[in-house]
């Protein structure tokens, strides 16, 4: 079986990832082809399209949100994802059962005699009326029928057992608002997609063909980081005769699709400045093909970091217009010259042309 060194995943990743090149696509063609983008921090997305699309205007992307293109909406790993509204239909079924454990994980206690049956159709009695409510409105809501549970653990589980999406202007480019609820299918006027038949579980394939064309060559280890769900190495077994395979220096079995793009591993990789939580990072167990376990922790931290040579050097910041950059290896005169432009053009985006401003620390010795 074929090893994949850590260099050549590391240029698959950049690849599918849009970072090794920018791409000619419309940004709702690259958030559908991402898998959607974390989006927790609701203007990071606009900085992860930046990084890999050219002549990206983010008035197109709040212009997706406000006409319901895209949602946002918790999925993946219980987090906030942005989403095309095609894959927040289809997808949210097969990751009901998660979101629910995932909350009860926290509030087992403080939900302890609530069937959560009881909880969803009393949480869908109090969307109905489609005015959008805050989580903690919702929770209180419902407090009036559970006095003894918490606001905040109905809210929760109330937005995990219901296909709720956040508002705009929450997510919408330099705006600012609370978040915001309304059901999914009342929002996009669509109802969700039923779960699938028994036995044949289609949307677990299609979340691997779509995680492998973004993310792979992986590991299910990977795949399973990225979603949060635990039964798809049965649906990758069933799928085994239309995937090929690959071993990583550690010896993990990697999967892949066929014609997927493998670039050779000496292919320059240009510098690029990542938002916080960005995918490319969090989407795997094993990180080490972008970023040193050392530097692990960022990744979950919620800094912003700047690849150079395809992997993460350094972190990054903003502020009145001036973006500073914080090294956290050795930048050669090279690397040094080829970050400033970046961060310049960075500058250039976030200000609207008003600033260009970078600041390059020292390298730590």
């Amino acid at each position: 079986m074929t090893i994949l060194d850590t260099r050549a995943l590391n240029r698959a990743t950049l690849a599918r990832q849009l970072l090794l090149d920018r791409a000619d696509l419309p940004a709702l063609d690259a958030v559908a082809h991402l898998g959607g983008l974390q989006a927790q921090e609701p203007q990071e997305p606009f900085i992860g399209l930046w990084s890999r699309l050219r002549a990206f205007d983010p008035t197109v992307l709040s212009t997706l949100l406000t006409e319901r293109h895209v949602v946002r909406t918790h999925l993946m790993r219980r987090t906030v994802h942005l989403l095309v509204a095609d894959d927040a239909v289809a997808w949210r079924p097969r990751h009901d059962a998660m979101l629910r454990q995932r909350v009860l994980g926290v509030y087992r206690s403080e939900l302890d005699g609530v069937d959560l049956d009881d909880l969803a159709a009393a949480a869908r009695a109090v969307v109905s009326d489609g005015e959008p409510r805050s989580m903690p409105e919702i929770g209180r809501a419902l407090g009036e029928r559970w006095p003894t549970a918490g606001v905040q653990a109905l809210g929760e589980m109330a937005i995990a057992l219901l296909p709720m999406t956040q508002l705009p202007p929450r997510g919408v480019w330099r705006a600012k608002g609370g978040v915001r609820y309304a059901l999914v299918s009342a929002w996009l006027d669509r109802e969700i997609a039923p779960p699938t038949a028994e036995g044949a579980d289609q949307v677990g394939q299609l979340l691997v063909r779509r995680y492998l064309a973004a993310f792979g060559p992986a590991a299910t280890a990977d795949l399973r980081a990225w979603c949060g769900l635990a039964g798809l190495p049965a649906v990758v077994t069933a799928m085994r005769d239309e995937l090929v395979t690959f071993r990583d220096e550690r010896g993990r079995k990697l999967i892949d699709l066929p014609d997927a793009p493998r670039p050779d591993p000496d292919t320059p990789a240009p510098v690029r400045f990542l938002p916080a939580f960005d995918n490319a990072i969090l989407g795997y167990d094993d990180r080490t093909r972008i970023i040193d376990d050392a530097h692990r922790g960022l990744s979950v931290a919620g800094e912003r970091v700047v690849l150079v040579d395809g992997r993460v050097a350094a972190t990054w910041s903003v502020e009145s217009g001036t973006v500073t950059v914080n090294p956290l290896r050795g930048f050669s005169r090279a690397d040094r010259a080829a970050v400033t432009e970046q961060g310049q053009a960075l500058a250039a985006f976030l200000s609207d042309d008003e600033s260009d401003r970078v600041r390059v620390g020292s390298s730590p010795r």
